[in-house]
């Protein structure tokens, strides 16, 4: 009788079975970045005629005031008013390079000299020009090359600080102002994102638009190290909903792309880890033509300037105000 040769069970194809499932999940992880990449918003921001050089990289990151995207339930939930028109309520200006990262606010009263307008406050440059004089002014004041440009708006602004679930931040002092729909209280706490719209929108503090500059950079730099720390990254109920929102927060120049975003949120995590963060020195806040205008000191900002255009962390002695 004649004996059958055992059966061999041929090896299970776990291996391959992965590498499929593995080169799926490739392809829709890239397939959704180009789709995130198709729905930025983007507008002609940086001027062709630039000449200013420095060495590094340099964001122009601007708040707009603009109510376009919200209803009239919005504004009066969000304490933003109706007012019409564009314009900027926040000026930052972000350097990134071999000497790490430093984040600057341009208070948006700073008395400048703006192209075709005389000199008047930094913000009415993008009133008169949008982005492309706003940036020509903003270079011509600071020597610097401004490579990127991002705009944030309102609404996705609440959107994004939702989709992450809140930012945690350790408030000074208890502030309450109507006007911007905030009542908060002083200690640690998790800021949702209609709360937080208010928190760097007031100015009801004794500092006024010098404290609101300085609650920016915190939020903003609090907000960016939630939004990529791993527990954001690895949590789909997280990262996709404020993928989304980073679409509609953001605008940026038609030359850049989910990677430039991806760039923006490394140099600000940047300024988390050890980078600068601070005001150009003021000189004085005069009253010019009836209104309280910001000079900056010429000398120490000079300093801040030369430094971040050799791509230098700036000596403290050029930190502002």
């Amino acid at each position: 009788m004649q004996t059958r040769a055992p059966k061999v069970r041929k090896p299970r194809r776990w291996g391959r079975r992965i590498k499929w499932i593995a080169l799926a999940l490739l392809v829709a992880l890239v397939g959704w970045g180009v789709y995130l990449d198709q729905n930025m918003n983007r507008v002609e921001a940086l001027p062709a005629g630039s000449t200013a050089e420095s060495s590094g990289t340099n964001w122009l990151i601007v708040g707009s005031d603009s109510r376009a995207d919200l209803s009239a339930e919005d504004e009066e939930r969000l304490g933003t008013g109706d007012a019409a028109g564009q314009r900027t309520d926040t000026i930052m200006l972000l350097h990134s390079g071999s000497s790490g990262s430093v984040l600057v606010s341009l208070p948006r009263d700073s008395y400048v000299p703006i192209d075709g307008h005389g000199t008047n406050k930094l913000n009415a440059a993008y009133a008169f020009g949008g982005p492309q004089l706003l940036i020509s002014t903003v270079e011509a004041a600071t020597g610097l090359h401004i490579d990127h440009y991002a705009e944030i708006g309102f609404g996705g602004f609440v959107d994004a600080v939702d989709a992450i679930g809140g930012v945690d931040l350790c408030v000074p002092r208890a502030i309450k102002d109507p006007k911007a729909a905030l009542d908060i209280q002083a200690g640690c706490q998790e800021l949702d994102g209609q709360t937080a719209l208010g928190y760097v929108r007031t100015r009801a503090t004794a500092g006024s638009d010098f404290d609101r500059v300085q609650r920016q950079r915190e939020f903003l730099s609090a907000l960016i190290a939630k939004a990529t720390s791993p527990t954001t990254l690895v949590n789909p109920f997280r990262v996709v909903p404020l993928a989304d929102a980073m679409t509609g927060l953001i605008t940026v120049d038609s030359s850049d792309h989910i990677w430039n975003i991806a760039q923006l949120g490394l140099a600000m995590r940047g300024v988390t880890n050890g980078g600068v963060a601070t005001t150009v020195p003021v000189g004085g806040t005069p009253t010019i033509g009836g209104q309280s205008v910001v000079r900056w000191d010429r000398d120490r900002a000079s300093q801040l300037f030369d430094s971040l255009q050799k791509d230098q962390t700036p000596p403290e002695s050029a930190h502002g105000p």
